[in-house]
């Protein structure tokens, strides 16, 4: 069965991903910081962006695979998840190399948290309430 949705939105995040990667390294180069950060409060806003990247990413896209491969197809609000969660990580990733509080960083904060608690949500009513299967109708 294809996941596109997840697919896409995973393909899209993994370059996300990559910018925020060569930030922290460009940052470790240039400081020459081998480890930690150095007491370099840049290095340390690239490291927590990253950081916090990997912590909300991955289970957001388990979310949205597992959704996507109950239901049988990807929905509408599936795809407008997947473009929030794109659009929220790009926001934090800005908001996290401006001074707090700002918008960027509010917003990407507040979109990832609301993306895992309705997804959460869809996901445990799928689990107890399953769509028709294609032998349901016979």
């Amino acid at each position: 069965m294809l996941i596109p949705v997840t697919l896409i939105t995973a393909g899209l995040l993994g370059l996300v991903f990559m910018v925020l990667t060569f930030r922290v390294v460009s940052r470790r180069v240039s400081g020459k910081i081998m480890l930690g950060d150095g007491g370099d409060q840049l290095m340390l806003e690239r490291i927590r962006a990253h950081a916090n990247f990997t912590e909300f990413v991955p289970f957001t896209l388990v979310l949205m695979a597992g959704i996507e491969l109950t239901s049988g197809h990807g929905s509408l609000w599936l795809w407008g998840a997947g473009a929030l969660l794109v659009l929220a990580r790009i926001a934090h990733m800005i908001g996290m190399s401006r001074p707090a509080p700002n918008p960027f960083r509010a917003f990407g904060a507040l979109a990832s948290w609301g993306l895992i608690l309705a997804l959460s949500l869809w996901a445990l009513w799928l689990g107890f309430v399953p769509p028709p299967g294609p032998h349901d109708f016979v």
